[in-house]
């Protein structure tokens, strides 16, 4: 998983880029919905956020898409 992040007063803002690789439309469309549940607990700094993600987050549980997902916020905006 990877995540681009562009700092910004207004708020948070978040996109995803999840491509045809990953999956058909309803495996991309519920992993975009993990990724958004797990994504509003981080609490993350104000800004906007690109989480792109590959196939093998489809097999992943939520708490593991959570770890990752912090982890990845934590390094782009330290």
């Amino acid at each position: 998983m990877r995540v681009t992040y562009l700092p910004d007063a207004e708020g948070v803002r978040l996109a995803f880029a999840i491509g045809r690789p990953v999956g058909n439309a309803v495996t991309r469309n519920r992993l975009r919905r993990r990724l958004r549940a797990a994504f509003v607990e981080l609490n993350p700094p104000p800004g906007t956020y690109l989480v792109s993600a590959s196939p093998s987050a489809t097999s992943s549980s939520f708490a593991a898409l959570q770890q990752e997902l912090r982890s990845a916020v934590a390094d782009v905006t330290a």
